[in-house]
Protein backbone atom coordinates (compact mmCIF):
# COMPACT_ATOMS: atom_id res chain seq x y z
CA UNK A 1 0.00 0.00 0.00
CA UNK A 2 1.43 3.71 -1.04
CA UNK A 3 1.99 5.82 1.80
CA UNK A 4 -0.36 8.66 1.92
CA UNK A 5 0.34 12.10 2.32
CA UNK A 6 -1.54 13.90 5.17
CA UNK A 7 -1.45 18.26 5.09
CA UNK A 8 -2.09 18.11 9.08
CA UNK A 9 -2.56 21.59 10.51
CA UNK A 10 -3.63 24.12 12.72
CA UNK A 11 -5.46 27.12 11.32
CA UNK A 12 -7.12 30.05 12.81
CA UNK A 13 -11.19 30.61 12.16
CA UNK A 14 -10.27 33.03 9.43
CA UNK A 15 -8.10 31.04 7.66
CA UNK A 16 -4.10 31.38 8.79
CA UNK A 17 -1.61 28.45 9.74
CA UNK A 18 0.48 31.34 10.91
CA UNK A 19 0.72 34.85 12.13
CA UNK A 20 1.88 38.09 10.24
CA UNK A 21 5.54 36.84 11.77
CA UNK A 22 5.25 33.54 10.81
CA UNK A 23 3.79 33.25 14.75
CA UNK A 24 2.47 30.00 16.45
CA UNK A 25 2.18 30.98 20.02
CA UNK A 26 -2.05 31.50 19.20
CA UNK A 27 -2.24 27.65 18.63
CA UNK A 28 -4.14 26.08 21.41
CA UNK A 29 -2.49 22.73 23.07
CA UNK A 30 -5.72 21.08 24.05
CA UNK A 31 -5.04 17.99 26.63
CA UNK A 32 -7.71 16.39 24.75
CA UNK A 33 -5.44 15.77 21.97
CA UNK A 34 -3.09 12.85 22.16
CA UNK A 35 -0.26 14.80 19.94
CA UNK A 36 1.25 10.97 21.14
CA UNK A 37 -0.98 9.05 18.83
CA UNK A 38 -0.62 11.71 15.89
CA UNK A 39 2.80 10.96 15.88
CA UNK A 40 2.72 7.70 16.17
CA UNK A 41 0.95 7.77 12.47
CA UNK A 42 3.84 9.38 10.49
CA UNK A 43 7.59 8.02 9.82
CA UNK A 44 8.35 11.40 7.85
CA UNK A 45 7.76 15.13 8.10
CA UNK A 46 7.63 16.68 4.56
CA UNK A 47 8.22 21.04 5.11
CA UNK A 48 9.63 23.80 3.47
CA UNK A 49 12.53 25.70 4.46
CA UNK A 50 10.15 28.51 6.81
CA UNK A 51 8.33 25.31 8.05
CA UNK A 52 11.97 24.01 8.90
CA UNK A 53 13.03 26.76 10.17
CA UNK A 54 10.02 27.81 12.60
CA UNK A 55 9.68 23.85 13.93
CA UNK A 56 13.34 23.34 15.07
CA UNK A 57 13.16 27.07 16.75
CA UNK A 58 10.09 25.93 18.58
CA UNK A 59 10.43 22.42 19.20
CA UNK A 60 13.74 21.82 18.74
CA UNK A 61 15.58 19.15 16.73
CA UNK A 62 15.42 16.64 18.59
CA UNK A 63 11.84 16.07 18.54
CA UNK A 64 12.40 15.22 15.00
CA UNK A 65 14.89 12.60 15.53
CA UNK A 66 12.48 9.98 15.14
CA UNK A 67 11.30 11.28 11.96
CA UNK A 68 13.05 11.06 8.60
CA UNK A 69 12.56 14.98 7.65
CA UNK A 70 12.47 16.13 4.09
CA UNK A 71 12.53 20.17 3.71
CA UNK A 72 11.69 21.63 0.01
CA UNK A 73 14.50 24.28 -0.31
CA UNK A 74 15.88 25.85 -2.68
CA UNK A 75 18.28 28.31 -0.54
CA UNK A 76 19.28 25.36 2.40
CA UNK A 77 22.79 23.72 2.05
CA UNK A 78 22.68 20.28 2.63
CA UNK A 79 25.85 20.02 4.04
CA UNK A 80 24.50 22.78 6.60
CA UNK A 81 21.98 20.44 8.00
CA UNK A 82 23.11 16.85 7.20
CA UNK A 83 20.54 15.36 9.44
CA UNK A 84 17.69 15.99 7.34
CA UNK A 85 17.14 15.58 3.56
CA UNK A 86 16.74 18.67 1.31
CA UNK A 87 15.11 18.65 -1.99
CA UNK A 88 15.48 21.46 -4.03
CA UNK A 89 12.71 20.44 -6.19
CA UNK A 90 9.89 18.38 -5.43
CA UNK A 91 8.52 16.72 -8.39
CA UNK A 92 6.05 13.71 -9.21
CA UNK A 93 9.34 11.40 -9.65
CA UNK A 94 10.68 12.71 -6.16
CA UNK A 95 7.11 12.42 -4.85
CA UNK A 96 6.72 8.89 -5.90
CA UNK A 97 10.33 7.87 -4.38
CA UNK A 98 9.13 9.23 -0.94
CA UNK A 99 6.29 7.37 -0.99
CA UNK A 100 8.48 4.43 -1.33
CA UNK A 101 11.01 4.93 1.25
CA UNK A 102 9.18 4.20 4.41
CA UNK A 103 6.25 2.31 6.34
CA UNK A 104 3.83 5.07 7.71
CA UNK A 105 2.20 7.77 6.68
CA UNK A 106 4.10 11.42 5.49
CA UNK A 107 3.26 14.41 7.31
CA UNK A 108 2.85 17.74 4.97
CA UNK A 109 3.96 19.84 8.07
CA UNK A 110 2.90 23.60 7.81
CA UNK A 111 3.48 25.85 4.74
CA UNK A 112 0.78 26.66 2.50
CA UNK A 113 2.60 27.37 0.00
CA UNK A 114 3.92 23.67 -0.14
CA UNK A 115 0.78 22.70 -0.18
CA UNK A 116 -0.41 24.33 -2.76
CA UNK A 117 2.33 22.85 -5.15
CA UNK A 118 1.71 19.67 -3.82
CA UNK A 119 -1.60 19.77 -4.02
CA UNK A 120 -2.04 21.58 -7.70
CA UNK A 121 0.45 18.00 -8.47
CA UNK A 122 -2.64 16.15 -6.84
CA UNK A 123 0.37 14.64 -4.59
CA UNK A 124 -2.01 15.50 -1.19
CA UNK A 125 -4.09 12.80 0.27
CA UNK A 126 -6.15 14.37 2.77
CA UNK A 127 -6.66 17.69 4.55
CA UNK A 128 -6.62 17.61 8.37
CA UNK A 129 -7.52 21.14 9.83
CA UNK A 130 -7.64 21.68 13.13
CA UNK A 131 -9.67 25.35 13.42
CA UNK A 132 -8.81 26.85 16.43
CA UNK A 133 -10.76 29.41 17.87
CA UNK A 134 -9.50 32.28 17.26
CA UNK A 135 -8.93 35.64 14.31
CA UNK A 136 -5.73 36.53 13.47
CA UNK A 137 -6.16 39.36 10.95
CA UNK A 138 -3.55 38.77 8.63
CA UNK A 139 -0.94 36.04 8.45
CA UNK A 140 0.19 33.11 6.30
CA UNK A 141 -3.02 31.58 4.60
CA UNK A 142 -3.92 28.22 4.45
CA UNK A 143 -3.88 28.16 0.59
CA UNK A 144 -2.21 30.70 -0.88
CA UNK A 145 -3.11 31.69 -4.43
CA UNK A 146 -4.61 28.20 -6.13
CA UNK A 147 -6.48 28.15 -9.02
CA UNK A 148 -8.19 25.76 -8.84
CA UNK A 149 -10.88 23.59 -7.36
CA UNK A 150 -10.55 20.37 -5.60
CA UNK A 151 -13.47 19.24 -3.83
CA UNK A 152 -12.80 17.04 -0.35
CA UNK A 153 -14.68 14.72 1.38
CA UNK A 154 -14.82 15.14 5.22
CA UNK A 155 -14.03 11.81 6.78
CA UNK A 156 -14.23 12.46 10.39
CA UNK A 157 -14.60 15.90 12.91
CA UNK A 158 -14.40 16.24 16.78
CA UNK A 159 -14.72 19.01 18.90
CA UNK A 160 -13.37 19.86 21.72
CA UNK A 161 -13.65 21.58 25.01
CA UNK A 162 -11.16 24.28 24.06
CA UNK A 163 -13.41 24.87 21.31
CA UNK A 164 -10.62 23.53 18.53
CA UNK A 165 -12.63 21.96 15.96
CA UNK A 166 -10.93 18.98 13.80
CA UNK A 167 -12.02 18.28 10.58
CA UNK A 168 -10.73 15.76 7.99
CA UNK A 169 -11.06 15.56 4.30
CA UNK A 170 -9.81 13.27 1.90
CA UNK A 171 -8.88 14.50 -1.60
CA UNK A 172 -11.29 13.91 -4.24
CA UNK A 173 -9.40 13.79 -7.31
CA UNK A 174 -11.07 14.81 -10.42
CA UNK A 175 -10.45 11.89 -13.75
Amino acid sequence: MTRRVRYCVAMSLDGYIAGPNGEADWIVMDPEMDFGALWAQFDTLLMGRRTFEAAVARLGASTMQTMKVVVASSTLRPEDHPEVTIVAELTKSAMEKLRQQGHKDIWLMGGGELFRVLLEMEEVDSVEVSTVPILLGAGVPLLPGVDQRTALKLTNHRVYRSGVVSLDYEIQLTA
